[in-house]
């Protein structure tokens, strides 16, 4: 793993990318936290952000923040008393299908406000709870019918079995779930609003990102809770492990990914024609963007009207000669594997990493074992055997999982690998030979390239894709390994042979972190469901 002393220092540019000037890669929240704080204490005049999760109970780490208090909502407050203007757009949720991140959501709106309360009359805040405006056609809904009114029954009684003053405090910040619930009886029971043919939302902003005065820019794959927060040793309980890659860059793309954040809610909002856009071809900040499609009866998702993180992606690919690296919290475009298993018939010399979670969230730490749920492993299956055809023994596909031995708390043993607990890998990093790099909120996915709201950057200057590479490859091998495991012509191969290595040890014997990953149990839990979209998962 990279020594201490090197830990997300700031790498100038050379000649390659005028559009990013200095760039700092930040590793777990435990570099990227401290980074924020910093941000927000040294802007002068205006932050605009959004992020999917903005929790203002998050503890505070820096010594110069825990100076003004011991959590982001004292920080928010400090931020709004100084003067500085704080735009803030908060995802909202569609209220039955994620109803604990749409309260979320709206207790953050709430915890903003009342920063601002506090800050008192130099407060210059505007912070919005959004929901994508895209809607689910009326004939899914019609078919879905059933399906919400069960789910909605189940939240009334659980609602109902609670007392009525914390029923109303939940409500509170379920203030969607008013059209949805009616109360009825004369203590106020609710039930379903079996009258109306509920709206869905299928679309989320997903993106994770902060400007700070129009010249500096935070972005990547990391939202602001305590959940999210890990260090580099992944030490902490396994259903608490978080690695994400998130980027603190200066230049003139800040001014672009501020001018996103000025205009996307218009964007998508617009009820003119939706036309599909093309690539910038010199822009090194990428979206996904969508928007709600015009007299939708059949359709599930939005219509695609931008889509740079793909675009990028595929022609990063088709440049690639040596290594691809990926790691990403979900491997489910078909199009993408294509791309990759296609690139890889015409390239005998390239060689591609991919690393993965051993399972998905929902399934091992939320307990989410649905359809939605075994569709993403089936679509994930399916991608992986596509390019474990076309790459043969040039791929290798790893996960991770702490060095200590540990008791299976999933009946089907996925929140373990080889008798290791998971850490879970949230980040969203593709890094192409060692020339290019995107790091993003958007996952390798058919909803983060075609539904959800998506930000990202593509790192084109040599130093800042080595320094981005180096890190991120280093953070799973053992300390000082061997050149080799980062040569182009030699990694797949030094990977693979460490990961079943590293299996046939006890966990505590282990060097580093790596492992393989195990595709025959996604496989074992995937189903296909007919009809339903490959981007809904």
């Amino acid at each position: 793993m990279t020594p201490p002393e090197t830990l997300g220092r700031t790498v100038s540019a050379g000649s390659h990318d005028p559009e990013i000037t200095a760039l700092r890669c930040l590793m777990t929240a435990s570099e990227a936290y401290p980074a924020l704080e910093r941000a927000f204490l040294a802007a002068r005049t205006e932050i605009s952000a959004s992020f999917l999760v903005f929790d203002l109970d998050t503890k505070l780490r820096t010594p110069e923040a825990l100076g003004i208090g011991s959590t982001w909502f004292d920080l928010i407050a400090d931020t709004l008393r100084r003067g500085v203007r704080l735009r803030l757009v908060l995802s909202d949720f569609d209220p039955v299908a994620r109803p604990d991140m749409h309260s979320g959501s709206w207790r953050s709106l709430r915890q903003c406000l009342a920063a601002a309360e506090i800050a008192g009359p130099k407060a210059r805040l505007e912070v919005k709870a959004a929901l994508h405006p895209a809607q689910t056609g009326l004939l899914p809904r019609l078919l879905l019918w059933p399906f919400i009114q069960a789910r909605l029954s189940q939240m009334a009684r659980t609602l109902n079995a609670m007392p009525a003053a914390d029923r109303q405090a939940i409500l509170r910040d379920q203030h969607a779930m008013a059209r949805r619930l009616v109360g009825f009886g004369p203590n106020g029971a609710l039930r379903p609003n079996w009258a109306v043919l509920h709206r869905l939302y299928p679309g989320t902003h997903h993106q994770k990102l902060a400007v700070f005065d129009r010249k500096q820019l935070y972005i990547g794959g990391l939202d602001l809770n305590e959940r999210r927060f890990d260090d580099l040793a992944h030490a902490r309980p396994s259903a608490q492990t978080w690695h994400d890659v998130q980027l603190l860059v200066e230049g003139p793309v800040a001014e672009s990914a501020a001018r996103h954040l000025d205009s996307f809610l218009t964007t998508v909002s617009s009820r003119e024609r939706p036309q599909r856009a093309k690539e910038a071809p010199k822009s090194a900040f990428l979206t996904t963007l969508s928007r709600r499609r015009r007299g939708n009866i059949a359709h599930i998702g939005p219509k695609t009207i931008s889509s740079t993180l793909y675009q990028r992606h595929v022609s990063a690919i088709a440049r690639s000669k040596g290594l691809i690296y990926l790691e990403t919290q979900y491997f489910r475009h078909a199009p993408l594997a294509r791309a990759l298993a296609r690139h890889a018939r015409l390239n005998p010399d390239l060689g591609l990493i991919l690393m993965l979670p051993g399972a998905p969230e929902e399934l091992v730490f939320e307990d989410r074992r649905g359809l939605d749920t075994r569709l993403g492993e089936w679509h994930q299956a399916r991608c992986l055997r596509l390019v474990q055809r076309a790459f043969g023994p040039r791929l290798f596909i790893g996960a991770a999982a702490q060095p200590k031995a540990g008791a299976a708390t999933d009946p089907f043993g996925r929140d373990q690998l080889s008798g290791a607990p998971l850490i879970y890998i949230h980040a969203k990093l593709s890094i192409f030979d060692q020339r290019e790099a995107i790091v993003s909120s958007a996952n390798l996915n058919g909803r983060s390239f075609r539904w959800d709201t998506e930000a990202g950057l593509h790192v084109t200057d040599r130093a800042h894709v080595t320094d981005i590479r180096q890190r991120a490859m280093a953070h799973w091998l053992p300390e000082g390994a061997d050149p080799a495991f980062f040569a182009q012509a030699t990694a797949v191969s030094r990977w693979r042979g460490l990961a079943l290595s590293n299996a046939a040890r006890p966990p505590e014997a282990r060097q580093g972190f790596v492992l393989p990953y195990d595709l025959r149990a996604a496989e074992a839990f995937g189903v296909p469901v007919p009809f339903i979209p490959a981007e809904m998962v």
